[in-house]
This record gives C-alpha cells, structure tokens and sequence, in this order.
C-alpha cells in the first residue's frame, strides 16, 4: 500500500489497490444547511481523448494491468465477465447517488462496460459509505479503498490479511467491496467514486510516469479521463478473458488500441523511462503525512536531485519542482516562486499537462498577489478557470476564483471582484464541503493581499 499523498495544490484527495498486509487500493475532508450560495456542479463530461502513442499505451496498459502499486507482480489478467452490478450501502451523504449515476453513464459510453445500479441485497460491486475515521482505523494512510471478495467493511476486517482479499490471487474477479467516506467533501467522495470504481473493474496500479490519468500518485486528475476509459474499454475488449497471461495480453494489444483509437497508430512514441524507487520514496516523504518540515524538504530536493541525474524533461520532473515550491515557500517564498516557474517550464513542454499548469498558475498568482500585482495575477489566472472546469475540479475553480477575486480587488474593480469571489462560492461548497472549510479558504486566500490582513 502506498501512502497518502498530501494535497497537490489546495486540498486534492489522495486514493490507494489491496489485498493483504501492503496491497489495499486507496484515496484522504462535510455538508449542512448553509448561509452560502447554492451548491455548484458540472454539466456533460469533457474528456480529452489520449494524445500519446499506442505502442506507449501497450506498455502503459501492461505495466498497470500485471503489478500492484507495491511492486508485487501479477501473473494473470483479471477482471470481470459478463454484466457487472452495483449497489450502495451505508449513510449515503446527498451528493454521491448523483455523482455515481454520472460516472457509471461515462463507463458505458465511454468504455463500453456493461454495468448497472441495483437495489438488491448483493451485487458485484458494493459501494460503502462510511466515516473516514471508519477507513482509517483499518487503513490509516487511505481516504477510501478497494477490496477483493467481500461485501462490507465489518467483512473486510474479518477477512483481512488472509488470501481472501489477496488481489494476486484474483482472477476472475466476481465480488468487490469499495470503501468511501461519508463525511468528506462532495469533491472528495466523488473523486473516490471515480479512481477506486476504474481499479474496481480495471488496473489495480499507479505509475507517476502517466500525465493524463487517475492512474497516477501525483493525484493531479480528479476524475476518469479520456486515457483511462481507453484503458478501461480495453480492458473489456472482447479478444481478451479473465486469466490471460501478460504475454497472452501483450499478443492482443496492438489490434485491440488500433481499433479502439487508431489516431495512435500515426503519434510517435515517446517511451518514457521507468520511475526509480528512490524518487517515489523521496515524494512520498515530502508530500506524505508524518514527517517534519526539515525531513520534507530535504526529500522534496533529493526528488529534484534524482530528476535532474535521470535527464527528465517530462511531467515528473516539473512536478520534483512543484513539490519543492510547496514545502519551501512558507520558509522561503522567493525560492519557492523560482521553483515553481521552473516546474511551469518543464509542464509546458509536455502534452496534456494544462492542468498541471493550472495549479502552478495558482501559486505563482498567489506570489503576484502578494506583491500586489494584480494584473499580473489576472494575466495568469485568466485561462486557467476554464480547464479546471473542463476537469470537473471545482476545489481548483474555487480557488482561482478566489485568487481573480483579490488580484481585481488590487486593481480597483471592487463591484467585479465582489462578484468573482461570491460565484466562487458555489464552487467551493461543492470541492471544499463544510462551511467553515469555504469560510477558510476565503480567509487563507484573502490573507495573501496587501490590502487585507491576516483576519480578512
């Protein structure tokens, strides 16, 4: 199991796959009646379709598919066969049925999986919702998690640690328990929903070297991209069955990704090199729970040591420098704004990395802000709503709206920041949960101006 990592950018949630002792797949936040604006949420779907290779789809597909986040291997391919049901169980918060049906509507149109909601007393999949304090008593690194061949979290525990919830041993997989919260932010339930239903039925792995999926502990994706239903529809190609070798796959994969997306046929592939343990460890230091300021800080510049020793130029490399900006700019804001152009720089060279940079341009505004350069911040802020919204990550938008709000306060527009900070509201509610999680976000934001102190 790997450990949670802290939020990327203000407050994203975090998930881990599982079987026993160091296997359990995982995501880490509450709604009442409010004095605030009404609640915000998102229309249709936006996917953007894969922009890389199929030959490095293969490998992608294959590398996901036949190892567990640990690194142990897998030596068959397992899924599903046959038409898949779903329930929920528990105290459902009000926001996860409308979240569920949308997700569930994606993976039949889009990944062409034959799954349906029931009501019934047992189902393939089960959904539990229950309090996050209920999770980490029984995995207390996860936000949410999956698990093999049982039906609730009081099966789970009894079940634990034997070959029972093994997922090495799974191979044609026929029960699945899906642990969510209950009283975290809608944001981070349905972001739950999303990543452990997609290792529910499909890969059960993460690799930091994927720029465009869920499938990746940078936690950067909130919700299944056009890359995931593709390895999801995969998944479910008829040419493949439930106990398949990783070769037998492998013999498969070219016609299956040719038909399904033949634009990758005509990329060239890029064949991104494997990302080393020590790097991995040294993220997870730094953005992990547990340890101190100095132990993050020297893991964040050993990560940035070893991406520099490697020769990266991708996603990973910028985000060894993301990372750095964040644990170093209390301490040191200078460096950290350096840092973050930097990892800016090392985005844009990437394909599909837009909403990377839109989380650098939350932090390199918020250094504007405080300078009190309010055009500048509007400079960088100003796309960025957009592919947040795009992204259906509403914590994002919230806080670029708040941080538009301060830099045309800065300006002078009073009647218009008035208006951008109380649209941000909605959004808020919906990615942040609790009133007084909006409430301070608000303040934190509002903090950064030089016209306001600290208090607002």
């Amino acid at each position: 199991m790997r450990l949670v990592v802290l939020p990327v950018c203000l407050l994203l949630g975090a998930c881990v796959p599982a079987p026993y002792q160091t296997d359990t797949a995982s995501r880490a936040a509450p709604p009442r009646e409010s004095a605030l604006p009404p609640m915000k949420g998102f229309s249709a779907p936006s996917p953007v379709p894969p922009q890389r290779a199929n030959r490095d789809i293969q490998r992608d597909f294959l590398d996901l598919s036949f190892q567990m986040e640990s690194g142990r291997m897998l030596q068959t391919f397992s899924r599903f066969e046959g038409p898949i049901t779903l329930r929920v169980t528990g105290t459902v918060p009000i926001t996860l049925m409308a979240d569920l049906n949308r997700v569930i509507h994606r993976l039949r149109s889009e990944a062409g999986i034959d799954i349906r909601r029931v009501t019934a007393d047992s189902a393939n999949i089960t959904i539990e919702a229950v309090s996050r304090e209920a999770i980490r008593r029984n995995l207390p690194s996860a936000a949410c998690f999956v698990v093999p061949n049982v039906g609730s979290l009081a099966e789970y525990r009894r079940a634990r640690g034997t070959r029972t919830t093994d997922w090495t041993r799974i191979t044609r997989r026929e029960r699945i328990a899906i642990f969510v919260p209950n009283d975290a932010s809608p944001q981070e339930t349905r972001d739950c929903l999303h990543e452990e239903l997609a290792q529910a039925l499909g890969p059960l792995n993460d690799l930091y070297r994927l720029a465009d999926s869920v499938f990746n502990d940078d936690n950067v994706h909130a919700v299944l991209t056009g890359f995931d239903m593709l390895i999801l529809r995969a998944y479910y190609a008829p040419e493949l069955r439930a106990g398949m070798t990783r070769a037998e796959v492998a013999q498969r994969l070219p016609a299956i990704l040719s038909r399904l997306n033949p634009q990758g046929d005509r990329i060239a592939p890029r064949f991104a090199g494997p990302t080393p343990r020590a790097w991995i460890e040294a993220i997870q230091t730094a953005l992990g729970p547990g340890a101190r300021a100095a132990s993050r800080r020297a893991a964040a510049i050993d990560a940035v040591r070893i991406a520099q020793a490697i020769g990266w130029s991708d996603h990973r490399r910028a985000f060894s420098h993301f990372a750095l900006g964040r644990i170093a700019q209390a301490s040191d804001p200078d460096f950290a704004r350096e840092q973050f152009l930097v990892a800016d720089r090392f985005y844009s060279m990437v394909p599909g990395t837009e909403l990377h940079r839109a989380y650098v341009s939350a932090q390199l505004a918020s250094h504007a802000i405080a300078r009190g350069d309010g055009a500048a911040a509007l400079d960088l802020l100003g796309p960025q709503v957009g592919v947040a919204e795009r992204h259906e990550n509403a914590a994002l938008i919230a806080t670029l709206k708040m941080l538009q709000a301060e830099a045309l306060d800065l300006e002078n527009r009073v009647a218009e920041a008035q208006a951008v900070r109380l649209d941000s509201l909605g959004w808020a509610r919906y990615g942040y949960g609790a009133d007084w999680a909006v409430q301070a976000k608000l303040r934190e934001v509002g903090a950064l101006s030089p016209l306001r102190g600290p208090d607002g």
